[in-house]
């Protein structure tokens, strides 16, 4: 008796393993079915390549406009002196040209595609009638003229505005002023008349202080 129910129990166990194994190769079968995927069509596989990722490009910085960057100063010793003045254009490429005035320094600079090529003490106007700031352009130009209002010659003007300021020649002393108009030296007023042109621009400035590497305009 006892052997027929060990025999039954074996068999019991026999059949309830054979049942499983049955039952999980099933499951494992139906887990397979494509029909039984839970996977949609918006929703790739791992075994899928997945699509490459976009990356943004941040556009480069556009660099300083090259023409109007400084890249050499004339080399003075020391402060301009009233009546001095320095030309040297010999070698410098084409290129706009811009003229600087410091109000507080007393020079004129001129700038021919970012290499100054000229500098001079002036004469600027006075408390009653300053000399303005700003940007300006040179709206006329005039070989041989006569203040209309003061009766003074005015050779080699360059007009900035139209009440009345320039840059022209003029004795350039201390102790002498203008009305506004920004004096130079009459020799250096015939070079920079040569050389510049209806349009282009004069800075004026107080005390503001550029160099080498930094931007006129």
């Amino acid at each position: 008796m006892e052997r027929v129910l060990k025999w039954i129990t074996l068999a019991a166990a026999a059949a309830a393993l054979a049942f499983g194994g049955a039952t999980l190769a099933g499951d494992l079968l139906e887990r397979n079915d494509p029909a039984n995927s839970t996977l949609t069509a918006d929703q790739p596989s791992a075994t899928e390549p997945l699509e490459n990722t976009k990356q943004t490009i941040a556009a480069p910085v556009p660099a300083k406009d090259e023409p109007f960057v400084i890249k050499r100063i004339l080399p003075i010793d020391g402060p301009i002196k009233y009546g001095e003045w320095h030309w040297d254009e010999d070698g410098v490429p084409a290129g706009p040209l811009v003229m600087t005035v410091d109000l507080e320094a007393r020079v004129l600079s001129v700038f021919r595609n970012g290499y100054e090529i000229g500098a001079t003490a002036v004469l600027l106007g006075t408390q009653d009638h300053p000399t303005p700031l700003g940007s300006f352009p040179i709206l006329q130009k005039k070989r041989d003229n006569v203040s209309s209002i003061y009766g003074a010659a005015m050779p080699y003007t360059l007009r900035l505005t139209w009440d009345g300021i320039s840059i022209h020649g003029s004795p350039v002393e201390n102790g002498f002023a203008s009305h506004g108009c920004i004096g130079t030296p009459n020799e250096f007023a015939a070079k920079l008349f040569a050389v510049a042109s209806k349009g282009d621009t004069v800075i004026i400035t107080r005390g503001k202080m550029i160099g080498m590497g930094d931007s006129i305009i």
